[in-house]
């Protein structure tokens, strides 16, 4: 079971649980009803086009902006260059239910998600502890480190140079 609904100047194949991402909508309560059905499949192999009072009803998972598009303008030979970024608004939908033509096909519900616990917050005497520690970890790497590294240097070029044939 299937619809094909337009959204956004755009056409999306839908089927009851599927999540699509379309331009930013509001919804009421959480919900969106998409009326603007073009096709309908109730049964496979079959497609048509639904009559009046055909709907595609989802629930908003997530809003929030895409990733970033950069828009370049250049005209070469006239020192013009202009750099512009963009990130589109999208809402995403899961779609519970396709009813058409007296039927009605839904999608099965979806656990939520268990919110995790918070991490109790350290008190100011485990703070100091982890900074002193870091403080002496930190100085005492940093000049092994540093002498260690000017004799590692020093091999590692006396072995990759190889003696000069006259």
């Amino acid at each position: 079971m299937y619809a094909v609904i337009r959204a956004g100047g755009r056409q999306f194949r839908v089927a009851p649980g599927d999540v699509i991402k379309v331009d930013q909508k509001p919804g009421e309560n959480g919900t969106i009803e998409f009326t603007d059905v073009l096709a309908v499949s109730g049964e496979p192999g079959t497609i048509g086009k639904p009559g009046s009072g055909a709907r595609v009803v989802g629930s908003v998972v997530e809003e929030g902006r895409g990733d970033k598009i950069l828009v370049f303008h250049f005209k070469r030979k006239k020192q013009y260059k202009k750099l512009q970024g963009h990130r589109q608004a999208f809402t995403a939908v899961r779609i519970t239910e396709i009813s058409f033509d007296g039927q009605k096909f839904t999608a099965p519900e979806v656990a939520s998600k268990p919110k995790k616990a918070k991490e109790p917050k350290m008190s100011s005497k485990q703070t100091e502890q982890k900074a002193e520690k870091k403080a002496r970890t930190g100085a005492e790497g940093k000049a092994s480190k540093s002498s260690k590294s000017r004799t590692d240097k020093r091999t590692t070029q006396a072995a990759k140079k190889p003696g000069k044939k006259k």
